[in-house]
């Protein structure tokens, strides 16, 4: 059960931290400050648990940051069937198909995001949910963050995790507004695949980014993602008959369809770390691995985030420079993810590391 602020003198109180965003990159940072000690606020938009359209595809290394940092293993209520993915297959723009094969988890990011936001609250964080945030102002001695009610919460620091739309981050800085669009749609039916994998599709017929299939709770799955809206009909049509072609997919009917953003990762990667005392991380930030995995890097860096905070208290003069070198592997790991798949696809070909 999710612990919740109704403090009604809360405007008189000053956090430690105050956190934009109840995902995995802000449980994740919420967990590392908690723990600590270290007094802290999550700010969530959604009245939990909230719906992520998403693949919900938890890899290995998700896994692993979940044990290290909350000392738990993911519970089988969180997932759905079949509950143990098997990795990746990568199908290249010429049809040739590559498989990673990694141990994972299939999950309903509802129920794995809410889990998650709850053992940070054991820990001792506090949640306000259903109110959005609509405006950051650093005073110098503390943050001002400004709630749509009109009300206001005072801060040392601010960790940034709102996801991809970024609205606090445009406003304070300015802000990508190239995105990808996805969409995917949830049918009953039948296909000669193996379930247990994650498949991604590169060829450019298909997508302008990538095209994808798996399974959940015994539903089919498929998915385009575009640049150009006007085109999503164009690019699933295409790849649903690729689909009916090569591997005898057969629907019986449309469940259900949904369509999400995220952004486009540039050249080099580049991240926006933050300002002053407020700190950006997860996508917000620019941390996205390729086929829109952002749950291990959006764990990782708001986990960073938190211990660059709760390491700097008093020195906030500190933080950004301590959090950017802490995320130096995860940057570089980013840029890898990114240059294997530019291998693998003339769309990402720009994404090669010199």
């Amino acid at each position: 059960m999710l612990r919740v602020c109704y403090d009604k003198n809360m405007k008189d109180k000053i956090y430690d931290a105050v956190i934009i965003g109840g995902g995995p990159c802000g449980a994740s940072a919420a967990q590392a400050l908690a723990k600590r000690g270290v007094s802290t606020l999550v700010l969530e938009r959604c009245a939990l648990p909230r719906y992520k359209s998403c693949s919900g595809m938890i890899i290995a290394k998700t896994a692993q940051l979940v044990e290290r940092y909350f000392d738990v293993c993911i519970p089988d209520g969180v997932k759905c069937t079949p509950y143990d993915n098997w990795g990746m297959v990568f199908v290249t723009d010429d049809g040739k198909e590559y498989k990673f094969r990694q141990s994972g988890f299939n999950v309903w990011r509802s129920e794995f995001d809410n889990w998650l936001l709850s053992m940070a609250i054991e820990s001792g964080a506090e949640l306000k949910e259903g109110i959005s945030v609509v405006d950051v102002k650093d005073n110098g001695e503390y943050v001002e963050t400004v709630l749509d009610d009109k009300s206001t919460v005072r801060s040392r620091y601010v960790i940034d995790c709102e996801g991809a739309v970024g609205a606090i981050k445009r406003k304070l800085i300015g802000g990508n507004k190239d995105y990808i669009v996805t969409y995917q749609a949830f049918y009953e039916g039948n296909i000669k695949l193996d379930p247990h994998y994650f498949y991604a599709y590169l060829q450019p017929q298909l997508s302008q980014y990538d095209a994808w299939f798996n399974v959940k709770d015994g539903m089919l799955v498929l998915g385009v993602a575009v640049k150009d809206i006007d085109k999503i009909r164009q690019y699933n049509e295409a790849f649903l008959n690729y689909m009916y072609v090569n591997h005898d997919l057969k629907i019986k009917r449309k469940i259900k369809e949904e369509k999400w953003i995220m952004p486009h990762i540039a050249k080099g990667c580049p991240i926006d770390y933050g300002l002053g005392r407020i700190l950006f991380a997860g996508e917000v930030a620019g941390f996205l691995n390729p086929m829109g995995e952002g749950i291990s890097c959006g764990m990782e860096s708001g986990y960073l985030a938190g211990e660059a905070v709760a390491d700097n208290l008093d020195t906030c003069q500190d933080v950004l420079s301590a959090y950017r070198e802490s995320c130096k592997d995860l940057h570089a790991y980013m840029q890898r993810q990114w240059h294997l798949t530019a291998l693998m696809s003339s769309k990402f070909r720009h994404m090669i590391m010199q």
